[in-house]
């Protein structure tokens, strides 16, 4: 029987983290990579491991199916178009349902509100309408509804640099939380689904952060950490948006930064279920232990 696994989103902060822990303990002539580039020095690297490199892209049909081939198992990380990001996953679904792929374990997101409402309804959508594709589709499938990527706190407040010259998290998240979780975590708990993915058969797994913090609470972290005080402001969303054009932010990052703020005010990532720390056996790394990483 052909149990060969297949990443997606190898060169991404998430996927290498999979392929890496994958490695310890799948043979390498059971795994394969999905690149899009070979002039890449990760994708050397996994070359040089002796992991298989199939070459395909999202949006090419024809390259999907020469790289799915012989592929049982598809770890499906989401693209990051938003435009036509469900066309791109629907290709995805379509040519692994034609050539026989077993099981897919997609990469999803939390919400609350599915609505067109949402201020990150265009995400959200495209989340729907792939998991839809794919328990229609009649493969096998494990679902897992990402909150926040720990990570995304620093794409959100800036780097160490900024912060410091700063001294302030200038966000419009008012008093939203947020259970965020680093990509660690996330690859520790998908690889055990991956190795064992009879278990969670058509399931879909929640993936939070232990802990429920606010920009409020980060602002302290960061103040201790840092051993200067940062202060916390949350302006209107209009007010914000016209600041950061006066310091020359591109309109698409100021459409992103105050998209997911808002998602945030709203309690679009508050959530709370133990589905990651079940699979972990154990809590997920604190944010303070993260920022602190991040930024000392």
């Amino acid at each position: 029987m052909n149990n060969k696994i297949l990443i997606t989103g190898v060169t991404g902060g998430l996927g290498s983290k999979v392929i890496n822990l994958l490695k310890q303990n799948v043979e390498s002539k059971n795994l394969a990579v999905l690149v899009r580039d070979l002039d890449n020095e990760l994708v050397n690297q996994y070359k040089n491991d002796g992991l298989e490199l199939r070459i395909g892209d999202y949006s090419n049909f024809e390259s999907l199916e020469n790289a799915f081939k012989d592929i049982s198992t598809l770890y499906f990380v989401s693209a990051g178009d938003d435009n036509n990001r469900f066309e791109l996953h629907k290709n995805v679904v379509d040519v692994a349902k034609k050539v026989g792929v077993n099981h897919i374990l997609y990469t999803s997101g939390v919400r609350k509100n599915e609505s067109n409402t949402s201020p990150i309804a265009t995400l959200i959508a495209s989340h729907i309408q792939t998991e839809n594709v794919i328990k229609d589709s009649g493969i096998n499938y494990t679902i897992f509804r990402h909150n926040l990527y720990a990570e995304v706190i620093e794409m959100l407040i800036g780097d160490k640099n900024q912060l410091v010259k700063n001294k302030a998290i200038y966000l419009p998240t008012f008093n939203g939380i947020s259970s965020f979780v680093p990509k660690d975590d996330l690859a520790e708990a998908e690889v055990k689904v991956i190795l064992n993915p009879s278990l969670y058969l058509n399931k879909t797994l929640e993936f939070n952060g232990s802990e429920s913090i606010s920009f409020s609470e980060i602002a302290k972290n960061l103040s201790e950490i840092l051993k200067i005080t940062i202060q916390y402001h949350s302006p209107e969303v209009d007010e914000f948006a016209n600041t950061m054009h006066r310091f020359g932010v591109p309109n698409h990052i100021i459409e992103i930064l105050s998209s997911f703020s808002l998602a945030i005010a709203e309690g679009e990532f508050d959530h709370q279920t133990d589905d990651l720390e079940m699979i972990l056996g154990r809590k997920t790394k604190t944010i303070y232990d993260f920022l602190k990483q991040t930024y000392e």
